[in-house]
């Protein structure tokens, strides 16, 4: 029997014509980066389940991933679809109440699934103000129910039982947001072309593509481990002057990871980042944010932290300072921090010149810290500990994990070492050796 045509899928119809237009001469990238993603972000096996979500309105986009995913070998694919015109009503119009418990059958599905051993692919579109004006206390409590309900689903991610990655797709709102002079069809064009470029799938081989960066990940890698430093030093001239402890055990990561069962998969593309959770009880001084943050669909501009043995103690923003309050007022853990990533300005994303306004493209632009939980595999032995364990040894668990950027040009790092010894590791806004 003959297969059936590879095609552009439905519903184009619903789109632009010009953009249909756009979209089919873009389709044997689209193609590369649907099949990039089944096979390196979240490398599904054969007979396993696979679980995208994704907008509505790149429908086209997650039917081409959903083929890449049956052709790679998935046992089935699960579609869960979004919308952000419909997320704003669902919190317009529910009250708070609603948001404070996750409802049984989403619980239900998202465990069940886990239990039974799916992977998770998330294609990320949100437009960035989507939420403004709304009570930021039903995000927040939306976000913290089903990071503490579903705990099969949380617990499957953050132990690696579960394969999982994020990667982008555009959404007309979002593309206008990051090209605000561009018509809509042109702007998300454009972020098609960004997206492609710094997911290295604007190639003829997005695969060879990431082995090859996988593999440049080593130096740093070996350097981080190999000084096994116990503290970082941050400095920059925004007023940035910050130190932050590390764990007895610190494992620094970067580039792929790998689950229980030994695969290797990519949890986010693109990712320039090498990466370790800090000692949550060691983090002193002052931070301040070089880039916005956009979470819960509201962008936080012009933000700092001030920590005094690991919590933050003072806080301020100049726009999104309420939907701070409610990051920080999660749980008891939201104060400290669970991760220190060390980004090179000199990556595809920082040269772009371009602004996402979404934390997984501006977090590989710039070094960042995030609050909330940390990563079992940053702690040598960790993936068997549990969260109570962990947390005695310094690795912080909680219901968030938010990331924030602060790698100004001229942020320096320096390592410092048990006995007072200082090492440059950032000079300038890039790695020492650069």
């Amino acid at each position: 029997m003959t297969a059936a045509p590879a095609r552009i899928p439905a519903p184009l119809d619903i789109l632009d014509p010009a953009l249909a237009g756009r979209i089919a001469a873009l389709a044997p990238r689209l193609e590369g980066y649907a099949n990039l993603l089944v096979r390196r972000c979240v490398a599904v096996a054969q007979g396993q389940e696979l679980v995208v979500t994704a907008p509505v309105e790149a429908a086209y986009f997650a039917r081409m991933v959903v083929r890449a995913g049956y052709d790679a070998g998935a046992g089935h694919v699960t579609v869960i679809w979004g919308d952000d015109d419909v997320a704003r009503l669902e919190y317009e119009r529910t009250p708070l109440a609603y948001f404070e418990h996750m409802p049984a059958w989403k619980r239900a599905q998202l465990n069940d699934l886990a239990e039974q051993g799916a992977c998770f692919l998330w294609l990320e579109g949100e437009d960035p103000d989507v939420l403004a004006g709304i009570d930021p206390r039903k995000p927040a409590a939306a976000r913290k129910a089903r990071n503490t309900e579903a705990t099969a689903w949380r617990d499957g991610m953050d132990f690696g039982r579960n394969r999982w990655g994020i990667a982008g797709v555009p959404t007309a709102a979002w593309a206008r947001k990051v090209f605000p002079d561009e018509g809509t069809v042109s702007a998300i064009a454009r972020l098609w072309d960004a997206i492609l470029a710094t997911a290295r799938a604007d190639n003829d081989d997005p695969l060879e593509a990431w082995r090859a960066h996988d593999e440049a990940f080593a130096r740093s890698l070996a350097f981080m481990n190999g000084h096994h430093f116990d503290r970082l030093h941050y400095v920059s001239a925004n007023g940035t002057d910050l130190t932050v402890g590390l764990t007895d055990r610190q494992v620094w990561a970067g580039g792929s990871g790998a689950s229980t069962d030994g695969v290797r998969f990519f949890p986010n593309i693109p990712t320039e980042e090498v990466f370790t959770s800090p000692d949550r009880m060691r983090v002193n001084g002052i931070v301040h944010a070089a880039l916005p943050l956009v979470h819960d669909g509201v962008v936080i501009r012009d933000f700092w932290f001030r920590f005094s043995d690991g919590a933050v103690v003072e806080h301020g923003a100049a726009t999104g300072g309420e939907v701070l309050d409610h990051i920080l007022a999660t749980d008891e853990n939201a104060r400290r921090l669970g991760e220190c990533a060390l980004v090179s300005k000199n990556t595809p994303i920082r040269q772009s010149g371009l602004l996402f306004y979404s934390t997984l493209y501006d977090e590989n632009a710039s070094c960042h810290l995030a609050l909330g939980t940390g990563f079992p595999e940053c702690y040598e032995g960790g993936l068997a500990m549990g969260a109570y364990e962990l947390l005695a040894h310094g690795v912080n668990h909680g219901a968030t994990h938010v990331d924030f950027m602060i790698g100004a040009d001229d942020l320096r790092v320096d390592g410092v070492a048990v006995d007072g010894t200082v090492t440059p590791v950032f000079v300038d806004g890039q790695w020492a050796w650069e």
